[in-house]
């Protein structure tokens, strides 16, 4: 099918789209049919036009998605590409659960538009009619606020994964929202009838997070005094989420390898294989690629969990999205049973323009404790100067709360920790094994800051550097000079 043969049906209500699109489809070398009603495309549809068919999503007589089951049954090898200003999550996984080939938001971009269409009739060239109808996602609102571009990208990359089990790999900053994106892609994706099951490796001690992820058996180990059914088996059927697997050890790394070649496990101390199902979901803030090169990650575990890449933009490269996602922290505020509140344009203006370092979880603690202390109906600018060079203060000055700071994040894991276990007292050791979480990173960061130099970073510490020699050694920390891999400091 050549282009000259191709017939592109473009229906949208604004004859300003439809002429936009007729020129440019036209210039490229298809005819166009047009028209602007639900009535008028099921004509053209009903008679054999067209090879492709452009709609926008509302029209005036009824919805597109509506239309779209209908198109398929009558029309099964038509691609439907999907318009709309409505730019949502919803929107794209709607347009992925009701089988349109492609969704772009509006206003689009005519290249993209023409490349999407040239895509269209080389997949109607080459499949004809074997697509099927996806399995329903159900209609209810989901916590991914955007219309930015970079959103309406990932949107279009999470409808599509919802249709397959693909391992994703989610990169992003803290408190960008990954562990929302892979609730998404479970909560819609073929699992969505399974558990999802997550697991922070930056929250496991290293020598336990073996068996957290496979389990153990009865006796594995001093306070094994039962089976433990690990992440891999509490998940099965389901989605099991690796967060901040760049904080996996070699060891852990090298069994979820193999779980991920072979598709089986063995608990801890046992010796019957499990057969492994489910679908992984990893993510990290960390550059793995960096990792990689120093030693720290294994290249073959990154090639088997970075079959689809997502990365998630920082907040200061979608502000525009900054009001939008206040309201919602505000309307949520209010159905928590706080008086309901609203942005003023100066200090959406303000919010804006602020860095962000904590990205959209910063902004949602800003918004929240803003609902909570302040009794103004309209949040001014004043407010927002105020809350935001208290933040700036708390950052310059982090001894003034690092201590309390580090006890409560200690507190809340340990409180967490025994919630995991239940009535069931944990194995012993505890004491040992948080000594051991805090040492790793308090030894590796002053190895970092001293190039590596085991005197210099001995100094830093307050200890003597045979201990800290001991302690490197124990803990199995690599030791780098000026980046690269090396041996123990001068």
């Amino acid at each position: 099918m050549t282009e000259t043969q191709s017939t592109i049906l473009v229906v949208d209500d604004d004859a300003a789209v439809r002429t936009v699109l007729t020129r440019a489809l036209t210039r490229a070398g298809y005819k166009v049919s047009s028209g602007s009603t639900a009535a008028a495309m099921w004509e053209m549809i009903a008679a054999g036009e067209g090879d492709v068919l452009i709609t926008d999503v509302v029209l005036p007589d009824e919805n597109a998605f509506e239309m779209i089951p209908r198109i398929r049954s009558r029309r099964p090898g038509l691609p439907v590409i999907v318009m709309s200003a409505n730019n949502t999550i919803m929107t794209a996984i709607t347009a992925a659960e009701r089988g349109a080939f492609e969704y772009l938001p509006k206003p689009f971009d005519l290249n993209e538009m023409l490349a999407v269409v040239r895509r269209a009739l080389e997949q109607a060239a080459r499949e004809g009619a074997k697509k099927t109808a996806a399995p329903g996602f159900g209609g209810e609102d989901l916590p991914l606020i955007g219309r930015s571009r970079a959103m309406q990208d990932i949107y279009r990359i999470i409808a599509r994964m919802t249709q397959n089990d693909l391992t994703v790999m989610i990169y992003g900053e803290s408190g960008t929202g990954k562990e929302l994106v892979a609730r998404v892609l479970h909560d819609f994706g073929r699992r969505r009838r399974g558990p999802f099951v997550a697991l922070n490796m930056a929250a496991i001690p290293r020598e336990l997070i073996e068996s957290e992820l496979f389990g153990h058996e009865k006796g594995a180990f001093t306070g094994a005094a039962q089976r433990y059914a690990g992440r891999f088996e509490q998940a099965r059927g389901g989605t099991l989420f690796l967060d901040e697997i760049g904080d996996m050890p070699m060891e852990a790394q090298t069994r979820l390898l193999r779980v991920l070649q072979e598709g089986e496990f063995t608990a801890v101390g046992g010796s019957a294989p499990i057969r492994a199902d489910v679908r992984i979901i990893a993510a990290t803030h960390r550059n793995l690629k960096q990792m990689i090169a120093s030693g720290q990650f294994r290249e073959d575990l990154f090639f088997r969990l970075n079959v689809v890449p997502v990365r998630l933009p920082p907040l200061r490269e979608r502000v525009d999205d900054i009001p939008d996602l206040a309201a919602h922290f505000l309307k949520e505020a209010s159905e928590d049973g706080l008086a309901h509140k609203r942005l003023s344009p100066e200090a959406a203006a303000l919010l804006k323009a602020h860095r962000w370092p904590g990205n959209v979880r910063e902004l949602e603690n800003l918004i929240r404790r803003i609902a909570a202390i302040y009794s103004e109906e309209e949040i001014g600018e004043e407010i927002i100067k105020a809350e935001l060079a208290e933040a700036a203060q708390a950052v310059s000055d982090p001894e003034a709360s690092s201590s309390a700071s580090l006890s409560e994040r200690v507190e809340d894991w340990l409180n967490g920790y025994f919630a995991r276990h239940g009535e069931a007292l944990p194995p012993p050791g505890l004491y040992e094994r948080v000594i051991r979480e805090v040492e790793t990173p308090l030894i590796s960061a002053a190895l970092a800051a001293t190039g590596g130099n085991q005197l210099k970073a001995a100094e830093l510490l307050g200890i003597n550097r045979n201990t800290l020699r001991t302690r490197i050694r124990d803990l199995g920390l690599t030791v780098m000079r000026s980046g690269r891999p090396g041996g123990a400091g001068r």
